[in-house]
């Protein structure tokens, strides 16, 4: 294959790959966020992340999932309701479902110089985040969906929808389902793009009438590093949860707070359920 066809081939796997990005909702602001830092925070590679960056694509370029397995940061996200890789048992069962050829050839083909950049704290990332890699050489994030994975996505949402009362299940895709102490809270993505609010009382099913909905709910971002909260109005009254992505060892992962007229009435620490 001529030089010409060599760069049309690469050409045509980046654009493909970008193409299969847009369809991850929670990866669509991380990688806006990743360009804006990287002007500013990307450092040159230095020898020992070189290695490992080599050691990973040797290992995708060879299928060696039985090195790869070893190379996860475990639990590995992928997109609710698909569920995390939970362990190296996992990862090489699902490995074919993840890396198809052009998430394959897209790593295989990138240049240690120009295509990987260490980034501050977040790590090594390469094409402004569609793998990330920590300096320990362990992969820690993955803003990718192959057709398998999509496909799969499609139908778990079918299943997913099918546990819900009928008056919930338009949706576009689900956010998060958080339970405090008191409350089973469920935020979605909506078909405007805007988000709903759903909760019930912990010990109730979803498959009944919530107890509250509010619509035409809003992300918050907080800062680069992935805090971020929904925002809902009812009248007076707001609502807020809050993710915690970088909290203190004994902050919650979330929160729900409720305010009138700026007064704080409710405060509750939340677990995160499913994200």
């Amino acid at each position: 294959m001529g030089t010409q066809s060599k760069k049309m081939v690469r050409r045509n796997s980046i654009r493909n790959l970008f193409f299969r990005i847009v369809f991850m909702k929670r990866y669509i602001t991380i990688f806006c966020v990743v360009i804006i830092t990287n002007i500013t925070f990307a450092q040159e590679l230095k020898e020992e992340y070189i290695t490992h960056i080599q050691t990973f694509i040797d290992a995708i370029k060879n299928d060696d999932t039985q090195i790869l397995k070893t190379l996860i940061k475990y639990p590995l996200n992928r997109e609710y309701p698909i569920p995390d890789i939970k362990d190296e048992n996992d990862f090489v069962k699902r490995y074919d479902q993840i890396f198809d050829d052009v998430l394959k050839n897209i790593i295989i083909n990138s240049k240690l110089d120009k295509d990987w950049e260490a980034v501050g704290w977040r790590g090594i990332m390469l094409y402004s985040g569609v793998v990330w890699i920590d300096y320990e050489g362990k992969l820690i994030g993955l803003n990718y969906q192959s057709n398998k994975e999509e496909a799969l996505l499609n139908k778990l949402l079918e299943e997913d929808k099918s546990s819900l009362h009928h008056s919930l299940v338009n949706f576009k895709r689900p956010e998060v389902i958080l339970e405090t102490k008191k409350f089973r809270i469920r935020i979605d993505q909506l078909n405007n793009d805007l988000y709903r609010y759903a909760s019930w009382s912990i010990d109730s099913e979803t498959n009944v009438p919530p107890d509250l909905v509010l619509q035409n709910g809003e992300v918050i971002f907080d800062g680069s590093g992935g805090n971020h909260s929904y925002k809902f109005t009812n009248g007076g009254y707001v609502y807020k949860c809050f993710i915690n992505v970088l909290k203190a060892a004994e902050a919650p992962p979330a929160s729900l707070a409720v305010y009138k007229d700026k007064e704080e009435l409710l405060f509750e620490g939340a677990q995160i359920i499913k994200q």
